[in-house]
């Protein structure tokens, strides 16, 4: 006959801030095991007295029932033989203070039950605009350290009123233990400001502010993870002061809509496309563009918007009285960090928004809208935060004795990535480091993470890139810390790898690596990489013929200069130089500074050939307002036009001990012959540069595995968002017979390096 005896049992995952401990409570109690649960140093910890049958009942339960925002990775369990008083009952106990291995737990959008208490009239929190549970609400929005308590959040400032208090303390209730739990007795409230900060008073706050933004106002709006800027979508007015306050000429706005129905108006939406709006997440969503049209400025030549769903209680409040989209945008000047401060907000948008609405409850921890790209079945991450963030990357086979390491990212879109005690996680998307309160950003957030999980920071990983001022900032560590420099295009290759679960031991891995820019070993612009090998080295098997930036970072701003220094790397400058987008330009002036080898620094960079080709083709050649701009307009380009109605042009292939290079010369000179003969459209032209461009690295492909064995084939760096260039190559390579790897839960760009850079310093430790 089983016997009842002591198990302790320590679960780890996603088990912080979401419910767990009362969840365990509930299951306890049905099973009639007496005990407890509680967090401490280690983590979630049950000390169980039952017999081993009704546990292993008890943890399938546990497995199967968990909490909405739970997701339990591995349960320890430990019989204890000690003597021991044996409990009359099960109870929740307080938290230890110190950390928690797990660490905290993302942002998540209302929850379908309190979104129905929301609208309910007969419900004491009706049209409360914090309305929260143990299911939904802010997390680490508002947490400052762990374990995650109310008094570690900045709900400390409010005291529970005795209603609130009761459900807090009852193990029944959706609301035992929510830390951001209150009511409109007790907890945070909002108000209305004109711009100059003068409070407004009236009866139904989310009125006025409707019928303002129906009068095509600009509202700044705080929510959960920072500020936004909201406009009427339809008012076309709005759109252009927008769009002129703000400095943002031409980079898309995101869409807020009421539900999926509204949504459907505006954009195709298959089911996993809605699941994905739906999920606690509430990321903006890129979908194809159809049906009712919507204004031009909201996404200048794009043919994709940028969706997402009400996900706090005052955006449900707000958009139950539209039909139509708002703007949603990030509040803060174009470059600079979102607002999430009162005053900052105040002091940086008064000369944008017309109205502000304030609420007193501190945002802690800035949380970008997240956004993913949903297409041809699949989504793919392109900016984690909101929702997504602290996002844990399965360690691959092999990193189980990884070192605890800190990796500090790249400049742009940057992000860090920890490990520690066989863990990894992502920070939150950063953004440019450029911006000076960005790097600050970037500074709390390392110590925000070091502080929420306990990090030694005894070792950090770094760009080769001495200007990166992540890199600057990792060597402002190297008096007390290790330091470990990774390429950059080997971390994005490492990246691809790693959210594959690629073992360490792999040393047959081919990474294709698209970007802008990346500093290389030999200390030029890489930016097209075919590196062979796996986390702890590679070997640099394959590029394009590099070529002059004319005028340096000026060529990314400016992408007719990219096809400057392209014709005349290909030798091909004079003869095309009546092209449109060369008109009134100093080519003269370059055409000296290339010969002198002033500010033209040779590069083999993707991103800066398709800006080379969407100049050729009349995509924002003269200057661009936002990073990608003229290539993402290339992919519209090249999405308007038909498969069998596209061009093919060659590249030429060459091999010198061991690096095989591609030659753009051939192809440009069949490219501006069928621009110059309108023989074909620019859209026709552009997807065939597209296919073509995919096609001449298949082949160098086959000409490496001629030589080596190529176990995948791993798609990286930021061109690899183009779907257009990613489909064809994808297909076409495994048409040969070839593994992809390709990027869906980690971004592709710059946002991925962090986490790259981490598992090759991890390699190389185990391996050295």
């Amino acid at each position: 006959m089983s016997h009842l005896q002591y198990f302790r049992l320590r679960i780890s995952g996603l088990v912080q801030g979401v419910g767990f401990r009362p969840f365990v409570w509930r299951v306890a109690q049905q099973l009639k095991i007496a005990g407890e649960v509680g967090n401490d140093a280690q983590g979630v910890f049950i000390n169980a007295y039952c017999t081993r049958a009704t546990l292993d009942q008890f943890i399938d339960e546990l497995k199967r029932e968990q909490p909405p925002l739970a997701h339990i990775e591995s349960v320890a369990i430990e019989a204890l033989h000690e003597a021991m008083e044996p409990p009359i009952n099960f109870h929740i106990t307080e938290s230890k203070k110190g950390v928690v291995k797990p660490g905290c737990v993302p942002d998540a959008a209302t929850c379908d039950a309190c979104l129905e208490e929301l609208f309910d009239s007969a419900n004491r929190r009706f049209r409360y605009p914090f309305i929260n549970c143990t299911h939904c609400g802010p997390r680490i929005s508002i947490l400052r350290e762990i374990p995650y308590d109310r008094a570690s959040t900045s709900m400390s400032v409010f005291e529970q009123c005795s209603n609130c208090l009761t459900e807090y303390q009852e193990p029944t209730n959706r609301r035992f233990h929510a830390q951001p739990n209150a009511c409109v007795e007790c907890g945070p409230r909002m108000w209305v400001e004109k711009s100059g900060g003068e409070e407004i008073v009236t009866d139904d706050l989310f009125a006025f502010i409707s019928s303002q933004l129906r009068d095509g106002k600009v509202v700044a709006l705080k929510g959960l993870g920072g500020f936004h800027l909201v406009c009427d979508a339809t008012h076309q007015d709005a759109l252009t002061s927008l769009r002129q306050r703000k400095n943002r000429p031409a980079k898309p706005f995101a869409l807020m809509v009421r539900d999926t129905d509204i949504a459907a108006r505006y954009v195709s939406l298959e089911p996993e496309a809605e699941a994905l709006l739906k999920s606690p997440a509430a990321p903006v969503v890129l979908l194809q563009s159809k049906g009712e049209p919507l204004p031009e400025a909201i996404a200048p030549g794009q043919n994709q918007l940028g969706l997402m769903l009400p996900y706090t209680p005052q955006h449900h409040l707000l958009l139950s009285a539209f039909e139509t989209p708002l703007v949603m945008t990030s509040g803060n000047h174009s470059g600079a960090p979102q607002a999430i401060k009162n005053d900052v907000a105040r002091a940086t948008l008064s000369e944008i928004a017309d109205f502000f609405v304030m609420h007193d409850r501190e945002i802690v921890n800035r949380m970008d809208d997240s956004v993913l790209r949903y297409h041809n079945g699949r989504a793919f991450a392109i900016r984690l935060a909101r929702g997504y963030a602290p996002f844990r990357v399965s360690m691959p086979e092999g990193f189980a004795e990884a070192p605890d390491l800190i990796a500090l990212g790249a400049e742009l879109k940057s992000t860090l990535c920890f490990i520690q005690q066989d863990q990894a996680i992502l920070s939150q998307h950063l953004g440019d480091l450029e911006d000076a309160a960005t790097f600050d950003a970037y500074e709390h957030t390392h110590d925000l993470y070091r502080n929420l999980y306990q990090h030694p920071s005894q070792r950090y990983v770094i760009d080769l890139h001495p200007q990166y001022l992540s890199t600057q900032f990792g060597e402002s560590k190297a008096d007390r810390a290790e330091l470990t420099h990774v390429q950059h295009h080997h971390a994005h290759m490492a990246a691809c790898m790693a959210e594959a679960g690629i073992a360490r031991t792999r040393r047959d891995i081919l990474g294709l690596c698209f970007d802008g820019t990346g500093f290389g070993v030999d200390e030029t612009l890489w930016g097209a990489e075919a590196l062979y090998g796996g986390y702890a080295s590679v070997s640099r098997v394959g590029t394009l013929v590099s070529f002059p930036l004319v005028g340096g970072v000026q060529a990314i701003r400016e992408p007719w200069r990219a096809l400057v220094g392209q014709l005349h790397s290909a030798g091909l400058l004079a003869q095309f130089k009546t092209l449109p987008c060369f008109e009134d330009k100093p080519l003269r002036v370059l055409e000296h500074m290339i010969s002198k080898q002033l500010n033209t620094p040779l590069t083999s960079s993707a991103g800066r050939l398709f800006d080379a080709v969407a100049a050729a083709l009349g995509c924002s050649a003269d200057r661009i307002s936002y990073e990608g701009q003229a290539a993402i307009e290339l992919e519209a380009f090249a999405q308007r036009a038909t498969a069998d109605s596209a061009p093919r042009y060659s590249f030429a292939l060459s091999e010198q001990d061991g690096l095989y290079q591609l030659s753009t010369k051939p192809m440009w000179e069949a490219l501006l012959q069928d621009l110059c003969s309108q023989r074909y459209t620019a859209e026709q032209i552009a997807l065939g540069f597209h296919d073509s461009f995919a096609d001449a690295w298949v082949e160098l492909v086959e000409q490496v595995a001629a030589r080596n064995p190529i176990g995948a084939v791993a798609l990286s760096g930021g061109v690899m968002q183009n779907r257009v260039l990613a489909d064809r190559l994808s297909a076409q390579l495994q048409r040969k017979g070839f593994s992809v790897l390709e990027h869906q839960t980690l971004p592709a760009n710059d946002a991925g390096v962090s986490v790259g850079q981490a598992f090759v310093a991890a390699a190389q430790y185990l391996e050295n």
